[in-house]
């Protein structure tokens, strides 16, 4: 018998880490190379994506009524400032300002979003360093109607338990707790508040005396952050100013601006270009962490907007101050704004004077007492959750338009909570000395199938090679009575590492894979370069043992089959999903176990050694719907290596 051993080798791109890196909020990062508008939109297409898989708004929520209140009107000279609520979710309620002209007639006017950053006050701070009410009051009397509103824990957007004696930084950072079962369903603060802009813009659309076509977003710092990704995954902006946020070597340091996966390929630079070429300013300061705007993000951004033909569509500009969203920084947005909402002269504008108005006028529920159907924390939490799974029930594939419609939001969802390269590059398969080679061990049978039979058996087991191998390297069980059979096999590698011990970490999943997202890149790797180098004449199976199992059945749109050992895990139990094996953040969101495979169907699945409640409904109506169901074999007990080789060799593989 012949015996083969390739060592075959991936090459990251220059943007990426390499694999024994971690990356941080603090993480430098280069922007891309973009050779056309096309190319851009389609990673713009991914970016949006990504935030809303991170989010856990893929696919939307629905959009319950809002019941909005608006009352408590005070009138000013050229503008008049009310208190406002409204559900995002049932029984949460988000709290803000509304600032209108006055003397303007009733409009429409164009709008603008407000989110604040981590000031002590939230909406209401109004010092030198930042002023939401004077920026809002600013905006109103040029003409355009503003709605300043709080960040969750801030103000009035808190929880009916929520200490009145915590500040509104600690009730903010509390939220969800970082909880790995929570991030299982990729529930966040982050999330969360995404959610909440996304819900605030349709307030303001559903304002009669607002033109949908002109409203804006503005913020500093953490209302920055929520600018660029609200700008990223909502086209109805027309405009934005993300203020002191946008830069290379730093992401944000709060929970509300991480989430799982984010960050792994994209920058804050990449999401505040995804809109391009709509209107921006990018406005930046000299001593913080977009000190460099005019000669790195602004630039980059601005390659961007070129390629749409569009340089004028962006701006940016640095001013000589600490972290802040002062009255220089607001001067240069109202001259930006009111030049795309108002069609006003490109010309410096001056501030006008302003009174912020007390804080108990300005607060929604100034006593504290929230509406008698707020929901706690830990509810809110229970229905998002709930939500995804009556999501998840209402994709049941039980028809071909219920099966299209399931892989159409699947596919993505897979995609971006794995973290998989696809399509993939072309493989290079050669010996070469880089963290990011994959190696692998290949065997070639004495009598080999014909071209059209080429099969290549991809052995995966949580304990790595070895369990294939003798103590001298020579192909043992399953790996020889494959051979025996015809097929070649390959034999992945130990994993190189153990799980990080941060790996449950928000501030670890935002930036870098889990010990299973890399396993199922590898194995989507394989399956490639065992194609690249056969022509793609080969067809490839996937045969895992341990965890092993379930890395292939969550890279099984790479295979053209799936044997999966599911090792009796208990999948209905969170605590299952914890296991450093196993565990990664939204992977509930993909239907689990039941995604992947569903989007490789009708290719033939072998499940077996699968606790009593693993569940396989959604499989059962997919391959039901595709009359495949003899191609799906699902079974409790521990298959041995005689029955799996005779299971491939019966699928004719």
């Amino acid at each position: 018998m012949r015996r083969i051993f390739l060592l075959i080798v991936l090459t990251i791109g220059a943007a990426m880490a390499s694999e024994a890196d971690v990356q941080t909020k603090d993480t430098p990062r280069a922007f891309p190379a973009i050779a056309s508008a096309a190319e851009w939109q389609e990673r713009s297409r991914a970016i949006r994506e990504q935030i809303l898989v991170s989010a856990g708004l893929w696919p939307m929520p629905e959009k319950t009524p809002l019941h909005t209140s608006v009352f408590g009107k005070i009138e000013r000279d050229g503008y008049s400032v009310e208190k406002v609520y409204f559900e995002s979710y049932p029984g949460f309620y988000v709290g803000g300002n509304l600032y209108r002209p006055l003397g303007r007639g009733t409009g429409p006017f164009p709008a603008v979003l407000n989110p604040h950053g981590h000031w002590e006050h939230g909406r209401l701070e109004d010092t030198a360093v930042c002023s939401t009410p004077g920026l809002c009051i600013n905006f109103a009397k040029q003409g355009t109607i503003a709605f300043g509103y709080d960040m969750v824990g801030y103000n009035d957007t808190r929880f009916p338990e929520s200490p009145v004696s915590a500040s509104f930084s600690d009730i903010h950072h509390g939220f969800a707790s970082n909880s790995p079962v929570d991030l299982l369903w990729n529930v966040t603060l982050m999330g969360l508040q995404t959610w909440d802009s996304i819900r605030a813009l349709d307030f303001l659309e559903s304002l009669p005396d607002v033109d949908k076509s002109r409203i804006a977003c503005t913020g500093a710092s953490g209302g920055g952050t929520q600018t660029l990704i609200l700008g990223a995954v909502d086209d109805r902006l027309a405009a934005q100013a993300p203020v002191v946020m946008v830069s290379h070597f730093f992401q944000g340091g709060c929970e509300c601006e991480n989430m799982p996966g984010l960050r792994i390929r994209y920058s804050n630079v990449e999401i505040a270009a995804a809109p391009a070429p709509r209107p921006q300013i990018l406005v930046s300061d000299t001593r913080d962490w977009t000190q460099e705007t005019l000669t790195n993000e602004g630039p980059a951004i601005g390659g961007i907007y070129r390629l749409f033909g569009a340089p004028d569509n962006l701006r940016y500009v640095r001013f000589d101050f600490e972290h802040n969203y002062n009255q220089a920084s607001r001067q240069a947005v109202y001259q930006w704004f009111d030049r795309r909402l108002l069609g006003a002269p490109d010309q410096p504008i001056q501030e006008a004077a302003f009174q912020k108005e007390s804080d108990t006028d300005l607060r929604v529920f100034p006593d504290g007492a929230l509406p008698s159907n707020s929901v706690s924390e830990p509810d809110l939490i229970k229905y998002m959750i709930q939500n995804h799974r009556d999501r998840l029930e209402a994709l049941d594939p039980t028809n071909e338009s219920a099966l299209r419609n399931y892989e159409q939001i699947m596919r993505p969802a897979w995609l971006r909570t794995l973290q998989v390269d696809w399509p993939m590059e072309p493989w290079d398969i050669a010996h070469r000395d880089a963290e990011a080679m994959i190696k692998v061990t290949r065997f070639f049978p004495q009598k080999r199938r014909s071209i059209s039979e080429a099969v290549t058996v991809v052995l995966v087991s949580s304990d790595g090679a070895t369990r294939y191998l003798s103590d001298v390297g020579a192909p043992l069980g399953l790996a020889q009575r494959l051979l025996d059979q015809g097929f070649a096999v390959v034999l992945a590698a130990e994993p190189v590492g153990d799980p990080s011990p941060d790996q449950s970490s928000l501030f670890y999943t935002t930036y870098n894979r889990t010990f299973l997202q890399k396993r199922v890149r590898d194995l989507v790797r394989i399956c490639q370069g065992i194609r690249t180098g056969n022509t793609n004449t080969c067809r490839v199976v996937l045969a895992g043992s341990g965890a092993g199992g379930l890395w292939c059945l969550l890279a099984a749109p790479a295979a053209d089959a799936v044997i999966a050992d599911c090792d009796q895990v208990d999948a209905a139990n969170d605590d299952s999903l914890l296991a450093p094996s196993l565990y990664c953040p939204g992977i509930r969101n993909i239907d689990t176990f039941e995604g992947a495979p569903i989007l490789a169907s009708p290719h033939p699945l072998l499940l077996h050694n699968a606790a009593t409640n693993f569940s396989t409904g959604h499989l059962d109506s997919c391959y039901r719907t595709l009359r495949a169901g003899l191609r799906l074999r699902i079974e409790h007990r521990l298959l041995d290596d005689e029955e799996i080789a005779t299971w491939i060799a019966l699928w004719g593989l």
